[in-house]
């Protein structure tokens, strides 16, 4: 069907854009079962001559969980939740899902250039499969997150069955549009990598994962005389704050998602992930001569 397609796009340039995305949706559909199997050689790959193997995913984060509760919850004495584990695991986990994502997702075309350039097939099931990948260790994440949780006696709501899929289904489109955006990129210009290590620690720091977001209600700066509401703009520029709220609002505090905060996070992200594939599709066709 691959070939099949190219030769039927090629012989009608004048489809329209919506035709086009169609016919690329149907051919990646096709492809499902090579999405399924480098998934799998994703997660192998990760764990292969690990002595623990896939009880990472469960140690790492709560590694990370210790270490920032020692720092922020002891030393500093920032900000004194109750059960301030869960609350710092119910935004780390997402983040470190959204950080694995990026990085893997960012370097899977490059990763692959020997198959790109000898087997023909939808380049952007690399990325696809690197971002599902690491949805596959949220999800096992999730499972020491909910013991913490029964241990510390935090409810479990009805909230995070109706909730937590819709989330983690718009933050794989997040994940999936800045992936697709930066791994065509990085074909081109390789210190896309390097800009993304500091990119990330930046964004992890403009992003509610140890401190609440709440903090910064009422809170304003001036830039250039112009005076501005810091909570109000970073829910609008930075999806992940969104997100990260999110999940705190069903994963600890036990209550729903506003429904408007919802729709807003939803469309910015499918929007990412939109104008991400886009910029895929027009310079995927060039990976083969660049590689």
């Amino acid at each position: 069907m691959g070939s099949e397609l190219r030769i039927y796009t090629a012989g009608h340039s004048s489809l329209s854009g919506l035709a086009r995305l169609r016919l690329h949706l149907q051919e990646l559909f096709h492809y499902r079962e090579l999405v399924r199997q480098l998934v799998l050689r994703d997660l192998k790959a990760r764990y292969k001559n690990s002595i623990l193997g896939f009880l990472w995913s469960l140690l790492n984060p709560l590694g990370t969980m210790i270490v920032f509760t020692v720092v922020f919850n002891v030393l500093l004495k920032q900000w004194n939740f109750p059960d301030y584990p869960v609350f710092l695991l119910s935004a780390l986990l997402p983040w470190n899902f959204l950080v694995g994502a990026l990085t893997s997702g960012t370097a899977s075309v490059l990763a692959n250039a020997p198959l790109v350039r000898k087997v023909y097939f939808p380049r952007e099931v690399l990325p696809i499969a690197a971002v599902l990948a690491h949805g596959v260790n949220f999800w096992l994440s999730l499972v020491p997150l909910f013991a913490l949780a029964a241990a510390m006696g935090r409810p479990f709501t009805p909230w995070i069955i109706v909730f937590l899929p819709v989330l983690f289904l718009l933050e794989v489109a997040l994940a999936l549009g800045l992936s697709f955006f930066l791994c065509a990129l990085n074909v081109f210009y390789r210190d896309v990598q390097m800009i993304l290590e500091v990119a990330t620690l930046a964004w992890f720091f403009a992003t509610p994962i140890f401190w609440p977001i709440h903090v910064l209600e009422n809170r304003w700066v001036t830039i250039l005389g112009v005076r501005f509401n810091t909570w109000v703009w970073l829910n609008r520029l930075n999806p992940m704050a969104s997100l990260a709220a999110a999940y705190r609002d069903i994963l600890y505090w036990g209550v729903p998602v506003g429904l408007d905060f919802l729709a807003r996070t939803a469309v910015t992200c499918l929007a990412i992930l939109a104008v991400g594939y886009w910029f895929f599709l027009r310079l995927s066709p060039r990976f083969g001569e660049e590689l």
